[in-house]
């Protein structure tokens, strides 16, 4: 069982790894630029951007999900005809996004506070990065198709690729071309259409045999729509509420001043390194639960999930001593300005406990993905969010600041995890006839 898990694991791990990296060359580039504008400018763009892309990120998480089920089941025209209709999807999707890009330009600005001169270059970066949405989604598909083939290696493939172009671009652009935040732009574009031709590369090399299994009155199946629609709107109503929670967090950060907003935007870096390294386990969590649901094997399904918690609960721990003893040092990597770091170290417990109250939420995310548990994933995540997330930094930011904003969002992730522990009897109920 842990060869498995590690199996999908480790690529993915490898693969996420990148993510984070060009996170932190993004802010490394624009910290070391002499202005906080740049980077909150950058974060501005970033945050609109995971707005638009994690709510679209059910393509993803349902494909790779149903996909999962399928491959246990054996049903190779399902598996074919679940990636057609999702890119299919995806592509209506991003042609809608680019058409009405002036209003949610407009409309992100207007959610979202920021310096006249941020929101500036802010707006500039928006409108050069909005043209990979194609790109984008299609890779969300293609990679979520691949891991639900329980093949975690051609996304670490497309995902290492599409990342290293974006980041030696943004060195070129920022670096050559003096670009500056345009320069990280225009390096995501370019990088993500690289990154789709590679994966189409990739399906072509070593599953070019299932196109003989394209039908459309298969891939258009009234009762298969209409099963991907719903669970995908659950997970996109879970996901919202992510991207509410970290929307909040940014816009908040920023109306306190562009100072606080930089520190923040430093800080939350260690939330996402560690989100995307126990990602991993979450997403061998989506492939190989989902496989054992299409067999209908709960035996193997309750023993991988017991596996995934012991190897998230020792990541956990290992990241939690990484933050506690190299902090700054990390810091001094992403900028060189000595007043956000300062700034930024008084906030350090809360780096420090981050990887020990989320482990448990992100490993039964996985596990809901691969059981397709989307109500019980939507459920779960407004609980965290408008119960607990919101309540607390209102009742406590008047005592306590910013110190507010990083309570609340302990908070959310440690209750996403609870609340997912005690609805996960229902998830087996649902998923196993016995």
């Amino acid at each position: 069982m842990n060869r498995d898990i590690l199996r999908l694991a480790i690529p993915n791990i490898i693969s996420n790894v990148t993510i984070p990296l060009l996170g932190l060359v993004d802010m490394a580039l624009m910290g070391h630029l002499g202005s906080d504008v740049y980077i909150g400018a950058v974060s501005l763009g970033t945050v609109i951007f995971n707005f638009i892309y994690w709510g679209f990120s059910f393509l993803r998480m349902g494909t790779s999900g149903f996909t999962a089920q399928s491959y246990g089941e054996k049903n190779r025209q399902e598996s074919f005809s679940i990636l057609v209709r999702a890119i299919l999807i995806s592509t209506i999707i991003s042609l809608v996004i680019i058409a009405l890009q002036v209003p949610i330009e407009w409309l992100s600005f207007k959610m979202i506070n920021g310096s006249q001169e941020v929101e500036s270059l802010a707006s500039e970066y928006f409108r050069i990065r909005v043209w990979a949405a194609p790109a984008t989604l299609g890779l969300y598909v293609l990679n979520g198709w691949f891991l639900g083939m329980q093949n975690a290696r051609f996304p670490m493939i497309t995902s290492i690729a599409a990342n290293v172009f974006n980041i030696s671009l943004s060195f070129f652009f920022v670096k050559s071309m003096h670009m500056n935040s345009a320069g990280v732009a225009l390096g995501t574009v370019i990088a993500q259409y690289l990154g789709v031709l590679i994966g189409i590369a990739l399906f072509l090399k070593s599953y070019k045999p299932l196109i003989k299994y394209w039908e459309w009155k298969s891939i258009i199946d009234t009762q298969a729509m209409k099963k991907f629609f719903r669970v995908n709107s659950d997970i996109f109503i879970r996901t919202f509420c992510v991207i509410f929670v970290f929307t909040f967090f940014t816009s908040k950060s920023a109306s306190i001043n562009d100072h606080i907003l930089a520190v923040n935007s430093l800080l939350i870096q260690f939330l996402l390194f560690f989100a995307f390294f126990i990602d991993g386990f979450a997403y061998a969590g989506e492939a190989i639960s989902g496989r054992y649901i299409g067999e209908q094997n709960k035996q193997l399904f309750l023993k991988v999930t017991r596996y995934l918690f012991y190897w998230g609960a020792l990541l956990a721990t290992l990241f939690g001593f990484l933050y506690l003893f190299a902090n700054r040092t990390i810091l001094t990597v992403l900028t060189n300005q000595g007043d956000i770091i300062k700034s930024a170290m008084a906030f350090k417990f809360w780096v420090v406990i981050t990887p020990l109250v989320s482990f448990a939420s992100f490993v039964w995310d996985g596990i809901y993905i691969g059981a397709t548990a989307s109500k019980e994933m939507r459920n779960t995540m407004i609980g965290a969010s408008m119960l607990v997330f919101l309540p607390s930094y209102f009742l406590l930011q008047p005592i306590i600041g910013n110190h507010a904003l990083w309570l609340a969002m302990m908070l959310f992730m440690l209750s996403r995890g609870v609340f997912q522990t005690f609805l996960f009897s229902k998830v087996l109920q649902n998923n196993f006839q016995n």
